[in-house]
């Protein structure tokens, strides 16, 4: 057993002062239920984020954006299986249970993930701006993250996720200096994903949110949002595209783009799997899990057989 606080006060003091926690700290429960449910959610929307990926690896156009899709697929599967892994050793759940849970709609994954890529403009879509909603928000963890294990698997995944949203920059360069048709199927995937990625965020942060208190995240989530607008507004403005946000306003004085009222109703639809296409995501996932339940024997399976052969 590792450290122990003599009160929750104590535990915070030390959150406070930029102490770190292991897995072997004796952490409050609430703490721990807490940290849990977030690295959870986040290996969830990493598997399903992969599996998203993977139906395009066949549609991707050209051989090079077929590449770059595999690549994308291995890394976002990857990140979901390492984050499992921090997750399990909380003993909170299982891996097994976490992957059931999320099978069988019982636990969350973000709302972007709730949504149909129907086309490689919404390809583009998900690799520019939703990538980038999720490195703006992974990278706020990292910067001050109490949980060691969960801080230290951050850094590889940040490092991955900017070189897939650099992926994406290269591609909305390639389309902005492509055909007229191109670009109207690029707009349109503009207009589908804009809101989607912006609630990625969620609402505005509550002033008593455990998760800021207990320096997991550091940053509001309308601070992250403000900070997305301000990044992409301007730049797919200089490429000629529009943003489907009527409220959308620019103010001269502090050179900030503000973003229109958004409504929060679609974000709770997802989060209840009542999402434009969980359903189907769900049961795809599901159906791909017991598809591949032959190697997940084979491999339990293997350490009897190899200590049946060296006897």
């Amino acid at each position: 057993m590792g450290r122990t606080w003599e009160s929750l006060d104590d535990f915070e003091a030390f959150l406070d002062q930029g102490g770190t926690v292991e897995v072997d700290d004796d952490m409050p429960n609430a703490y721990r239920l807490a940290v849990f449910a977030f690295i959870e959610m986040h290996a969830n929307s990493e598997l399903m984020g992969g599996l998203t990926e993977r139906d395009w690896i066949p549609r991707s156009p050209g051989l090079r954006h077929k590449m770059s899709v595999l690549a994308k697929t291995q890394d976002e599967i990857g990140h979901g299986h390492l984050l499992y892994m921090v997750a399990a050793d909380m003993a909170v759940k299982t891996r097994q249970r976490m992957l059931e849970d999320l099978f069988a709609g019982r636990s969350k994954f973000h709302n972007v993930f709730h949504y149909r890529a129907k086309t490689w403009g919404d390809q583009v879509a998900i690799s520019f701006l939703v990538d980038a909603a999720a490195l703006t928000s992974q990278q706020a963890v990292f910067k001050k993250c109490s949980y060691g294990p969960y801080r230290r698997i951050l850094k590889r995944i940040i490092a991955e996720e900017g070189f897939h949203m650099r992926m994406g920059e290269e591609r909305v360069l390639l389309i902005a200096e492509g055909t007229e048709t191109q670009r109207q199927m690029f707009q349109q995937s503009i207009n589908d994903w804009w809101w989607p990625a912006l609630q990625l965020f969620g609402p505005d942060s509550k002033p008593d949110d455990v998760l800021l208190r207990w320096h997991i995240k550091s940053e509001r989530n309308e601070v992250l949002r403000a900070q997305w607008v301000q990044k992409f507004v301007p730049m797919l403005l200089s490429y000629g595209f529009s943003i489907p946000d009527p409220g959308l306003t620019y103010e001269a004085e502090t050179d900030n783009w503000i973003a229109g009222p958004i409504d929060w109703e679609p974000l709770k639809l997802t989060m209840d799997m009542e999402g434009p296409d969980s359903a189907r995501r769900i049961a795809e996932a599901a159906a791909n899990w017991d598809d591949t339940r032959w190697v997940r024997d084979a491999m339990d399976r293997a350490p009897e057989r190899s200590k049946r052969a060296a006897t």
